[in-house]
């Protein structure tokens, strides 16, 4: 595994920010932000997407530990539905960011897209989670504190697997929609089942059909 780097923009007080959550279909997108001192490392450090569920909460507790400050936000299920994945995305990492309990001077953000937040230059960075200490520790803390979140969400709604799934689009899920209906936490802008993208899709066609 190469070893990630402990900066992008050197002497200054920099946070990484990463979410997670966007593409499921109930529950909150979760952001962190994250500044570390810069001589952080660790050997297990990567995408949480990278890791096993195990790694991802022993990590956890390390950055915790030696981070110089760390913040989660969240963006709830109803956020998404009225402003949009992307834009409740940025929300929640506004929302970590201003939580922090440092003056951050640069961010950088795991991905191509973001909405600035006051007046702090940022850099967006593609695939910034297998590259930067900072966007990797973000990613490992927006994923577990989301898993956490979606498990407590399942002891109400056990029948939608969350504890297993966390609100993404596995079969089992999906079937739990058809027989139960849609939970006060699935977003209601998503196309929950399969079927939706048919109909979405022939309805285009349908003023060609009719004439």
């Amino acid at each position: 595994m190469n070893k990630l780097l402990a900066f992008y923009k050197k002497d200054v007080v920099e946070a990484g920010c990463d979410e997670a959550g966007r593409g499921c279909l109930a529950g909150p997108v979760v952001a962190a932000a994250v500044v570390l001192p810069t001589d952080f490392e660790h050997p297990l450090l990567n995408d949480s997407k990278q890791l096993d569920e195990d790694t991802r909460y022993l990590l956890r507790e390390f950055i915790i530990k030696h981070a110089t400050a760390w913040a989660v936000g969240f963006a709830d299920h109803e956020e998404i539905d009225e402003i949009n994945i992307l834009n409740a995305s940025f929300l929640a990492m506004h929302r970590a960011v201003e939580q922090l309990s440092c003056q951050v001077q640069h961010l950088i953000i795991d991905g191509n897209r973001f909405r600035k937040y006051r007046e702090i230059p940022h850099a967006c960075i593609v695939k910034g989670d297998s590259l930067y200490y900072s966007i990797a520790s973000a990613s490992v803390l927006a994923k577990t504190y989301r898993d956490d979140h979606m498990r407590a969400l399942h002891a109400e709604f056990p029948h939608y697997e969350w504890d297993r799934n966390k609100g993404y689009p596995t079969p089992a899920h999906r079937r739990a929609i058809r027989e139960f209906g849609l939970s006060t936490y699935h977003r209601r802008s998503f196309r929950q089942l399969p079927e939706q993208l048919e109909l979405d899709f022939s309805s285009l066609f349908l003023p060609l059909l009719t004439k």
